[in-house]
């Protein structure tokens, strides 16, 4: 799946993948700066929270985005494929300045949402400069390749991620959240090691990538980012080895990236923002 094609004299919006539980109440500057791109006191953010089964999620998130100065936000409850044909789901999106998947099962949201009127709706208002963003799951599924599932640990072994079609606005990344809290380096290399085409994207909670239409990745929040670049991979073993046996990959690069740090995903260059070159 390719991303949809940018308009002629416009630039793609920015897309903006959460590690999840990121901070709602005392410091919401990762959704404060959301919402800031989407236009802050003109902002129409609409919610999507099919990921998740909890009835309050949308309107939760609706209200949290209203609290931090959007004009207005509509909650785009998804719960079938034929709902996901309905105008009247699609309309919201069609108006908004800004779109935001919850968290929950990133499974979900592409069983449902996957070759629908809905996910066409997504992908063309990014392509249109309509930010786009997401947490947990909800982040997971901004790619064309997605993780939908995989073991815990540090090492790639083969066999161990399960890897899906995601809405597929930018081929560039695959995305990993919850990253450091729940030992996930391991399913991200895999998932790199199948295919080192794309750039590994591992989200702590709390933390989140703001990836500007240049493809200009800058962090923010308490966390950190790990990027995984295989670009210069030498060696793999992924073919040769059997399920559940370790994989052995050299010449991979892995940057560890805290808030204001910056990924430039066109030229694989990182850079440290100005207090940690200070500190160094």
């Amino acid at each position: 799946m390719s991303p949809s094609k940018v308009p002629d004299g416009e630039e793609r919006g920015w897309i903006v993948p959460i590690g999840g539980a990121e901070e709602k109440e005392d410091d919401p500057r990762i959704l404060q700066r959301f919402v800031d791109l989407c236009g802050g006191a003109q902002a129409n953010i609409a919610v999507i929270p099919t990921a998740s089964r909890l009835a309050d999620t949308g309107p939760r998130y609706a209200k949290l985005f209203r609290e931090l100065g959007a004009l207005e936000t509509a909650v785009v409850d998804v719960e079938s494929r034929e709902q996901a044909a309905d105008p009247a789901r699609i309309a919201p999106l069609k108006r908004a300045t800004g779109i935001f998947l919850t968290g929950g099962n990133q499974l979900r949201i592409t069983t449902l949402l996957g070759g629908t009127d809905v996910a066409r709706t997504i992908r063309s208002r990014n392509a249109a400069g309509v930010a786009v963003g997401g947490t947990s799951a909800g982040a997971s599924v901004l790619s064309e390749h997605m993780i939908a599932f995989g073991d815990e640990g540090s090492s790639p072994m083969a066999g161990s991620v399960r890897l899906a079609p995601g809405l597929g606005l930018t081929n560039r990344f695959i995305i990993d959240q919850h990253f450091r809290q729940r030992d996930r380096l391991g399913r991200l290399v895999t998932a790199l090691a199948y295919n080192p085409f794309a750039i590994g994207i591992g989200l702590d909670e709390d933390t989140a990538a703001f990836i500007a239409p240049d493809n200009e990745l800058e962090v923010v929040g308490s966390g950190a980012v790990t990027v995984v670049d295989a670009a210069a991979l030498e060696f793999s073993s992924m073919a040769a080895v059997e399920e559940g046996e370790p994989v052995c990959l050299l010449g991979l690069t892995v940057h560890i990236l805290v808030a204001g740090a910056s990924f430039n995903l066109h030229t694989r260059k990182a850079q440290a923002n100005a207090l940690a070159s200070r500190k160094t």
